[in-house]
Order: structure tokens, then sequence, then C-alpha cells
């Protein structure tokens, strides 16, 4: 392939006179945004270990009342995209967040779509849309886009939970805003419980629920039974993973980003191959090592690590005796979306 020509080829009267009418010659950044075989990625292999994150988190609640914070949270940022930019990939964000005993973070709701992976405590609830949901380690709550929420903890001990919101892309599309409102009124029921088990759901006798999203808490009790009904039904599969998904359409749990809980058997390795979506990965139970292009992470539980797109992960269980569960969140369901989706195998 031709050299393509540089800027600096062009005369200086050529460029400014560009510059001036907001003009940019193509050519020259040709490369850069349309590069051959392989798109450029800012998205690095990257690794947070939880025991370092968990004292400094706790620290932020000493150091800042929640009335000042109104949401305490320590980003996970990828170095590649800049700590500023606050991001784990190009359409993931990720943050641990500190609610302590007595505290209420105050109602809002807001356009990016976000889920909350509960990663240690008790007695802490999320209100979604008026559905009070407790929040338990390894359970997965979502608090989709428009939908107000608000969290509150009657507990004795710190609760943390991983955010996960698509607001980079949001950010992006400069349509990320948030409104402030008021504590909710809780309304009886609770969606988890409507839809317990897969391939029956309640009987709406004049019409379906109206919900976009008419599940809120993904309980891990029913998710890591699931897991182990899957793997002892067959013991030759290989990829034991379900997807948290809408119960009445069967579509992605969420719009942009997908959410998914994998099991390693014992002493398992498991090679994941190249997808065109960046990924993340949780260990909820359990141990292992996780190689990503050309750095291994050890991974234990609530430690977290991401990956770029178009590249293999290979996962390996550093327990002989014992499962590993993981919690996985990705791109997928943007690039299926947007006829960019691609697996390399």
């Amino acid at each position: 392939m031709n050299e393509l020509g540089r800027l600096e080829d062009l005369p200086q009267n050529y460029r400014d006179e560009l510059k001036s009418l907001n003009l940019v010659p193509l050519w020259p950044s040709l490369r850069g945004v349309l590069p051959p075989q392989v798109p450029t990625r800012q998205t690095q292999p990257t690794y947070w270990a939880y025991k370092t994150l968990r004292p400094l988190l706790l620290k932020a609640g000493e150091l800042t009342p929640i009335e000042k914070a109104e949401r305490r949270v320590l980003v996970l940022a990828n170095p590649g995209h800049g700590l500023d930019k606050m991001q784990a990939s190009a359409a993931i964000y990720l943050g641990m967040q500190l609610l302590l005993p007595g505290e209420w973070a105050p109602s809002h709701r807001h356009t990016p779509n976000a889920v909350r992976m509960i990663v240690e405590g008790e007695g802490a609830t999320t209100t979604v849309d008026g559905e009070k949901c407790p929040m338990s380690r390894g359970d997965l709550i979502l608090t989709p886009t428009g939908l107000w929420h608000e969290h509150g903890h009657d507990g004795t001990e710190p609760v943390v939970w991983l955010d996960v919101l698509d607001l980079p892309l949001v950010y992006y599309m400069e349509a990320s805003y948030h409104i402030n409102g008021q504590r909710q009124t809780v309304v009886p029921g609770r969606s988890d419980r409507q839809y317990t088990r897969a391939g029956v759901m309640p009987t709406y006798v004049f019409e379906r629920s109206k919900k976009a999203y008419p599940m809120l808490r993904y309980a891990w009790s029913d998710a890591k039974a699931a897991l182990e009904s899957l793997a002892a039904d067959d013991p030759s599969l290989e990829q034991v993973q379900v997807t948290y998904t809408n119960p009445e359409t069967g579509g992605d749990a969420e719009n942009i980003l997908g959410f998914y809980a994998l099991m390693l058997r014992p002493g398992q390795t498991l090679r994941l191959p190249a997808r065109s979506p960046a990924q993340v990965f949780h260990v909820i139970e359990g141990q292992m090592h996780a190689q990503i292009v050309n750095s291994t992470f050890t991974l234990v539980e609530a430690d977290t690590c991401c990956a770029p797109g178009y590249e293999a992960v290979t996962l390996r269980n550093l327990k002989a005796d014992s499962p590993t569960f993981v919690f996985v969140a990705d791109e997928s369901p943007l690039h299926r979306k947007l006829g960019v989706y691609e697996n390399w195998g």
C-alpha cells in the first residue's frame, strides 16, 4: 500500500486556510481512524485488587460524609484512556461504591444505564422505580436509564458494590445528565420473586407488563444454582455460562452492555475466543489467572480486570477442588446493534 501524504507535506499557508474554515484534510489521518485489519484500541489489560482498593474506599468514608459525596465511589480507570476519562473501556465505566450503616444515598435518575454487582456486606437496599431490592454479595441489580433509584443501609457493616455503567458512550453522545428527586415511595412486590424460575412467568390476564425492565434484581443464589445445574447436566460443556436477560423478551437485561455469570470447573483452563467487544471480569467466588494479551493477572474474590476487544482471553481456575465463579460485563449488545460485532473464533 502506498504511503499516505503527511500533514507536514502541505504548505503552511494551505493548512492555515483550512484551519480558519474548520476544515481538516483526511488523508494524513486516514490510517489512524481506519487502520488495516485490526482496530486501534486504547483499552489496556488492567487489574484492580480489592485488598488494596478497599482500605482507600473505607478511608473515603471517613474523609467525606455521604451528604457531600452523594455517591461515594472510587473509579476503576483504564490508563490507556487516561485516568481523567474515568472509563474502563470505550463504553464501560466501573466504580466501587461504599455505603456505611445508617446512610442514605438520595434518589436520582440519569440517562446512562447502570448495574450494581454487590461485593460485600448485608443490610443495604436499592430502591428502583419504587421496588426495594435487597443487596447481598453476588446479586446483580439494574438501575436502567431514566429510572429513579436510591440506596439505603440499615445494617451494621459497610456495604460495597461494583457499579457498571455505559457512561462513556452516553457522554460521548452528549446525552449524559442526571436529575435529583425526592425519596421514593416503596410499592409492594419484588420482580425477582415473580421471575425466579426459568421458563415460567406471571400470567397477566388482560395485558402484559408494560415495563421495559420487568426484573430489576437477579439474586446470586439463583444464578449460582443455574450454573451448578448446567455444569452437572453436561459434564462435557466447556464454557459454563449464563446470561442475565429480560425475562419477558429473552433479550439482554439492558440495552447497551451485556452481563453474564461464568463458572470455571475445578482446575479448568478456559480460552475465550477473540471478539470485538471489550470485557470486564469480576471474581465473585474463588481464584483465577487471567491471561490478556501479554499480561497475566491473579484474581481472588472481589478483584476485577478488563480486556480490550479483538483479543482472546484465557482464564484458569486456581482451585483444584472447587469452582470459581466470575461476573462478566461486555459491550456485545452495543456491537450487535451497530452491526460491528465479530467473533474471531
